[in-house]
């Protein structure tokens, strides 16, 4: 990337400013607030703590991190910028160093930067394993804003002062996250709330760092290398729809209501009721339910509540939002899930919540199918269909990976799997492959792994796919809302398919022997292993060219030393570099073609 590019784009970010201020004016999306974190400075005084940003000095530090970070992915491919050369494991350590700096870089970039990062932790079909494990631990780590802040948005979002609307109000907030902060606070009725208010200037911090990450997916979409079968574009878009989600309050209360209503049979699971004459866009008020966190184990034992059945209940509850509402935490992890004295769950911070549509749900269903008849061809169409899958020219190579997978990840019982190790089997799979998951996908199976891992925390004997073990058979057999209620109508309607593609064959067959005749059809072959056999020539010509002029250099560079004539042999030694690194260059190509097929 040249001086020149790097200004081009720091300046047509500055122009994407005024675009994006038009968008915020219209969409109002909810804040994240760790019910337990404590609000603490960060290592420096955190420069977009405030309610005015400058756009000048937030473009420069956001480019400066983006500039910073492609060097080093730059410097990991080259073999000589490691000490004593490289192997596989120097760049594994190289990536977690790495990884840990990104992380502590989105803290200092702020709101913005925090939850793209976390929405990045769930894209491992984007990045290294290394960069997602990192990221899955990013945390709002934040200052709180001042009581003053909080008092003059509360006046301006209701027309009244604090002391008319509630009877006591804590100064000091219980928590505080990127997006906003809780607080404490008693109704003129005698009820306790919780009482969130969101961080001053946000919506304005946003339109300026969205305009900026708006050049930058661009950026990205265009480059050769990066941009090659990713959606960056669609991926910014993705980002920006999710971060004002998480603005609106009024959506966040929605959101709770709806959570609320589908528990309400269920006495083991509390929700916080939204008191919405408290409630606006940027002010949202809830019942308070405080409770132990589910990650406190030795709380939870101290009182007197068993350990085990907290696990199954954790799970059965994350399975039922998924596979009988449709409607689901995204966000589940320990900070957002309580116990109450009498062991029934609470669930915290509903602005990122997850929907299964119908359509899904019936290519779910497909998907699922085609996993238990370890029927690749069957899981790759239903993954197209979901969207999980871009299509390709070449679908081989991705069908052969799936069906891999089945034949050697899927041998164990279903109540025997891992939910973790089935993940990174996937993301595995699908890292710089044409997988790509959608948002819904990633947040289910994020919340799997940490639903099974605070699971064993609580009993080391939990297995999170024995709880689901019921839920699928239930589903494989009634169908639970898809198209067919039983085994039965699977079996009809692939007879139907069957009956009907045998029926129709003979036409299609004299169709195509029609325009054989008419010389309509044209038959294009393209042999994978010529193509491999010709570009793998070509290469070794050129190296061996280069081979030769490299060799020839030396060899006068020897007789030149050999007479005496020392600074026109370091010339021709230097002169050699040049075809040396070419040849270096081609033995590399070659073994990537090796690799490759």
């Amino acid at each position: 990337m040249t001086v020149t590019t790097v200004f081009r784009l720091v300046f047509f970010s500055k122009n994407q400013v005024n675009r994006v201020s038009s968008l915020s004016q219209n969409i109002n999306l909810p804040v994240k607030i760790e019910p337990d974190s404590q609000p603490v400075a960060g290592k420096n005084a955190y420069r977009w703590n405030r309610p005015n940003y400058s756009k000048n000095r937030r473009r420069f530090d956001i480019w400066y991190f983006v500039l910073t970070l492609l060097f080093k992915f730059w410097r990991n491919g080259k073999k000589w910028s490691y000490s004593g050369g490289y192997t596989e494991e120097k760049l594994k350590v190289r990536q977690k160093i790495q990884a840990v700096w990104i992380k502590e870089s989105l803290l200092e970039l702020g709101p913005t930067f925090i939850k793209v990062g976390q929405l990045f932790s769930t894209r491992a079909d984007l990045f290294p394993s290394e960069y997602v494990e990192e990221l899955s631990k990013l945390q709002d780590r934040v200052p709180a804003f001042t009581y003053e802040q909080s008092a003059a948005i509360i006046k301006e979002d209701f027309g009244k002062s604090i002391n008319e609307l509630f009877s006591t109000f804590e100064p000091t907030p219980l928590a505080a996250a990127s997006l906003g902060q809780v607080h404490k606070a008693k109704l003129h009725s005698g009820e306790e709330v919780v009482v969130k208010v969101q961080r001053p200037g946000l919506k304005l911090l946003f339109t300026i760092d969205l305009a900026i990450l708006k050049t930058i997916a661009y950026y990205f979409q265009n480059h050769p290398k990066w941009g090659k079968g990713r959606d960056w574009l669609g991926i910014y878009d993705e980002c920006c729809r999710i971060l004002w989600e998480e603005t609106d309050y009024l959506n966040e209360g929605r959101n709770a209501d709806t959570f609320r209503r589908n528990f309400r049979k269920e006495d083991w699971v509390k929700v916080p009721r939204v008191y919405w004459r408290y409630t606006s866009p940027r002010v949202v008020t809830l019942e308070y339910l405080p409770g132990i966190k589910i990650s406190h184990y030795e709380a939870i034992e101290a009182a007197g509540l068993d350990r085990k059945l907290l696990a199954r209940l954790g799970a059965k509850a994350y399975l039922q939002q998924l596979l009988n509402n449709g409607f689901f935490h995204a966000d589940p992890h320990p900070g957002n899930i309580a116990v109450d004295p009498e062991g029934a769950l609470i669930f915290y911070d509903f602005g990122m919540m997850g929907v299964i549509k119908s359509n899904v749900r019936e290519q779910l269903m497909e998907t699922l199918f085609g996993i238990a008849q370890k029927n690749g061809d069957r899981v790759v169409n239903s993954l197209v269909e979901l969207g999980a899958l871009a299509p390709t020219g070449d679908m081989g190579p991705v069908r052969r990976s799936v069906q891999f997978m089945l034949d050697n990840f899927m041998d164990k019982p279903f109540e025997e799997q891992s939910v973790a190790k089935i993940t990174d089997d996937l993301y595995e799979l699908a890292y710089d492959q044409p997988f790509r998951f959608p948002a819904t996908f990633t947040f289910v199976m994020r919340a799997f792994s940490t639903l099974e891992g605070v699971g064993k925390g609580l009993d080391p004997e939990f297995n999170f796919m024995e709880v689901a073990q019921p839920f699928a058979m239930e589903l494989m057999t009634n169908g639970n809302g898809f198209n067919g209620n039983s085994i039965l109508d699977e079996i009809g309607r692939q007879a139907a398919s069957v009956g009907s593609s045998a029926l129709g064959l003979p036409r299609r067959i004299e169709d195509s022997i029609d325009k054989l005749e008419r010389g309509d059809i044209v038959l294009r072959v393209r042999s994978q292993e010529s193509e491999r056999a010709i570009r793998r020539l070509s290469a070794i010509q050129l190296a061996s060219n280069y081979a030769l002029l490299t060799s020839a250099f030396i060899l006068a560079a020897t007789m030149l030393f050999v007479n005496e004539y020392l600074i026109m042999a370091i010339v021709v030694i230097c002169l050699a570099t040049i075809p040396g690194f070419s040849f270096w260059k081609i033995i590399k190509r070659l073994d990537r073609i090796d690799r490759m097929f």
